[in-house]
């Protein structure tokens, strides 16, 4: 069982979002951060609750070395808050993800009804972490909401986010999927710390 520390949370459900704020990530986030990260990405991986494929408490010098790179590099990286963090995202331009992941485009198993012209400018989600027990409330809606806004400023029309769901199902982000009116595109295989990791690939338009 989750417990959630007695905070803001107490709140009802609907003050609650109304109070929460988002905004882009600084270094000064870096701890909060890493707390919700460590909240979801252990060892135990909770499928309903959703999860984090890193075990961030093995090693916080090196978890935090990376998240902090990411605020530093990533134009989107967002926070939600009130008193504290309850929930980040990051999303990469196309450029930055394919300069970390130079073959997966091809590594895709694409749909064969995908249209493949939505490749030419595109964002990745890599990682929504709502803080453990928090799934469920809006946040990663809101959080969601500024992604889409900022994206259709810029004229990004699409996005494209993975869910895990072998060896262990990640069952909070395929709801979350679905909330979000994603569709599936395509799978792929990932070894990834001696693991082989089935993705679903899911697409989305920014309207």
């Amino acid at each position: 069982m989750v417990v959630v520390n007695k905070t803001s949370v107490e709140l009802n459900h609907f003050m609650f979002k109304k109070l929460l704020r988002v905004r882009k990530a600084t270094p000064s986030d870096l701890n909060e951060i890493y707390a919700v990260a460590c909240s979801v990405g252990t060892s135990e991986k909770i499928s309903e609750q959703g999860f984090l494929v890193d075990d961030y408490r093995s090693n916080p010098r090196f978890y935090k070395k990376k998240l902090l790179n990411a605020i530093m590099n990533l134009e989107h990286f967002y926070v939600a808050e009130y008193d504290k963090i309850y929930g980040f995202m990051m999303a990469y331009t196309k450029e930055q993800w394919l300069a970390d992941n130079p073959d997966w485009i091809t590594d895709v198993y694409w749909k064969p009804d995908f249209d493949k012209s939505k490749l030419d400018n595109f964002v990745v989600v890599d990682k929504t972490a709502i803080k453990a027990g928090l799934t469920g409330q809006g946040i990663g809606s809101l959080i969601y909401t500024r992604l889409l806004a900022d994206l259709k400023n810029k004229g990004v029309e699409n996005i494209f986010a993975e869910t895990i769901i072998s060896p262990q199902p990640n069952f909070a982000s395929l709801q979350f999927r679905k909330k979000q009116n994603y569709t599936l595109a395509g799978m792929r295989y990932e070894n990834y710390n001696g693991k082989l990791y089935t993705d679903l690939v899911y697409y989305k338009k920014v309207e």
